[in-house]
């Protein structure tokens, strides 16, 4: 079993976000003491929840759940060659020892 913190991930994903429990319960129709629990790990999110988290992010459900490493961004707006150009910046950066 891996030991993984639900909580602590969506904490540093709001905060990341810059919202308040607050406003990360407005955008998903909660209120902030739902959100307050679901980071202290008193609550688990339904799966509808845990989409709702998935889509304000921009990451998988898998992602928020601990069963992903890393993370996907939302390049759907994006420009065909946006998106090359972020790829090879990504490729770029993986191969720098730093």
């Amino acid at each position: 079993m891996v030991d993984f913190d639900f909580g602590a991930r969506l904490k540093e994903l709001r905060r990341k976000a810059g919202l308040t429990q607050s406003q990360l319960g407005d955008r998903i129709g909660l209120t902030k003491s739902v959100i307050s629990f679901y980071e202290q790990q008193e609550r688990t999110p339904s799966p509808a929840v845990i989409v709702r988290l998935s889509e304000v992010f921009h990451v998988t459900t898998d992602y928020l759940l601990g069963v992903e490493r890393g993370r996907v961004l939302d390049v759907s707006d994006l420009t065909r060659e946006q998106v090359e150009l972020l790829e090879a910046v990504i490729t770029a950066m993986r191969g720098r020892k730093g």
